[in-house]
């Protein structure tokens, strides 16, 4: 085993980086930030023990460059680098600069990440680890697409080979459709990636996208902690996850499981890791991709397995093994995140950057609230608009849905829109609620889960108004009378105010 880290550097930011650092000070290291000129005032550095800038604001100038990392490293005396995700967390040039410059990455291996980098090459290699692949084909003709997909069974999917963005991709449900539908995805890959080459996948309609989180040793002992549910999705990114799925049996999950561990085990895997599979609802499942890092949604584990993942890392970083097997761990109750925003979903989630001119976060029994804001600070447009992320364990699915309602509704951001109000909505949703959703569920009830007032920003006139008319409404509705201002009245708290003021319906 090497020596414990004194220094490691947090090659992140916002709220990843500000858990991060807090995990590394409950282990005695020393936590060092970096920052770009944007981030000057962020709370992650403000929260480090010390803090170094990097450039400019643009990523490209700043997080994304390895050089001025490793110089930093250097220059702190750090012994390691975590990178949290995103920004170079699964780019292999990272921990190869890290060894040549004899700095620890707190990660898997650059060749791991090389072969799970590309989904092409990922498909191959899980394929020939004995993990479930969507059956599909590669085709020249019209004539042997209808054969290919007789093979693999109606409906299947025409995708462009050079595509992405959901260009060149045709649902083809019988064999008389497939002529005109080959010819318009191969027009269409021409057009967008100048490569008219299309292959065929058996079509999943209304998967789950279920993934397995996995962490290993550098010793080749490998488990999995169990699932995480993410098909709560806008524009194909996660806004919200859950543990367990409603969706898997505890037979399922476990199956899934040992596939998850089986194919890091084929890539030499160490470090935490996420493997992506799209569920079918006849039980069946698919690889989908590895995330070679720590994952966005990774608190909801910690809260039913009892782990610190990123503390984990950092032991297998040291050179220590898993200090548990797979019979020693369980998964009880259960937990559920929501990705707070600044960007207005009646807007197609537009980015909403700015100031926040306050900001209150729930808290209470089963609340955890991992965020890298604060009052008066400024939401970057040049970063992803992650306020934090809000995460609620409680012993059954039915109290966890209850807690985060609660949770939400005590949560205060104003000066800038976010998506709370759209998260709120989400959990009254009835077909949420018991569970019954999948991949394409945001979609089919937009109008319902988007259509509401704009939640009033940080001008108090405004928000003044929006309390009146929900007091007014309720006074309505109950009989009741509701004071709102007054020395004499009561006063509606901040929290509840903006609660009703965002949950208004027109």
């Amino acid at each position: 085993m090497s020596k414990p880290f004194r220094k490691v550097l947090i090659a992140n930011r916002g709220e990843i980086a500000v858990r991060v650092a807090r995990t590394l000070h409950e282990m005695g290291i020393g936590a060092v930030a970096v920052y770009s000129d944007a981030d000057r005032a962020s709370l992650h550095v403000r929260m480090a023990d010390e803090a170094y800038p990097i450039g400019p604001a643009p990523a490209g100038e700043s997080y994304l460059r390895i050089d001025k990392i490793i110089d930093t490293a250097k220059r702190a005396g750090c012994d390691a680098i975590h990178p949290g995700y995103g920004f170079l967390s699964e780019n292999p040039l990272m921990p190869e600069a890290c060894e040549r410059a004899g700095i620890v990455f707190v990660g898997p291996a650059a060749s791991a990440m090389r072969q799970m980098g590309s989904k092409t090459a990922a498909r191959a290699k899980m394929s020939a680890a004995g993990v479930p692949i969507v059956p599909g084909a590669t085709c020249d003709t019209t004539e042997e697409a209808v054969s290919a997909a007789k093979k693999i069974g109606f409906p299947v999917m025409l995708k462009a080979s050079a595509g992405g963005g959901g260009k060149g991709m045709r649902l083809v449900e019988r064999a008389e459709d497939m002529a005109n539908a080959w010819e318009r995805a191969r027009s269409e890959a021409k057009k967008f990636f100048g490569d008219d080459t299309v292959y065929i996948e058996k079509a999943i309609l209304k998967p789950r996208h279920v993934e397995i989180q996995v962490l290993g040793d550098r010793e080749g002992n490998i488990v999995h902690c169990f699932e995480r549910d993410c098909s709560i999705q806008r524009r194909n990114q996660k806004v919200v996850e859950e543990t367990p799925s409603p969706a898997a049996s505890r037979e399922l999950v476990a199956k899934m499981g040992a596939i998850a561990v089986q194919g890091a085990k084929a890539v030499g895997y160490f470090s935490a890791g996420t493997f992506e599979f799209l569920l079918a609802q006849d039980g069946s499942f698919y690889f989908l991709e590895m995330n070679t890092r720590l994952q966005v949604e990774h608190p909801i584990t910690e809260a039913v397995t009892g782990l610190d993942l990123v503390r984990e890392m950092i032991l297998v970083a040291q050179g220590e093994k898993l200090a548990f097997k797979q019979e020693d761990l369980q998964a009880r109750g259960a937990a559920i995140e929501c990705r707070v925003y600044a960007e207005d979903p009646s807007s197609g989630f537009l980015p909403s950057p700015g100031k926040i001119d306050s900001l209150v976060t729930p808290a209470g029994p089963g609340v955890r609230d991992d965020g890298g804001a604060y009052p008066g600070c400024t939401i970057s447009s040049f970063y992803d608009p992650l306020i934090s992320k809000l995460s609620v364990w409680a012993p059954t699915r039915e109290r966890a849905v209850a807690r985060m309602r609660r949770a939400l509704s005590e949560y205060v951001v104003t000066g800038i829109r976010t998506n709370l109000a759209f998260h709120e909505k989400l959990f009254a949703h009835p077909d949420f609620v018991a569970g019954n959703y999948d991949t394409g569920f945001l979609e089919r009830h937009r109008d319902l889960l988007l259509g509401y007032p704009r939640v009033p920003a940080g001008d108090e006139r405004s928000v003044a108004v929006a309390v009146a008319i929900a007091a007014s409404r309720m006074e309505r509705a109950t009989g009741v009378s509701v004071a709102t201002s007054g020395e004499s009245g009561s006063r509606l708290a901040p929290w509840v105010a903006q609660h009703r003021a965002r949950t208004l319906r027109s």
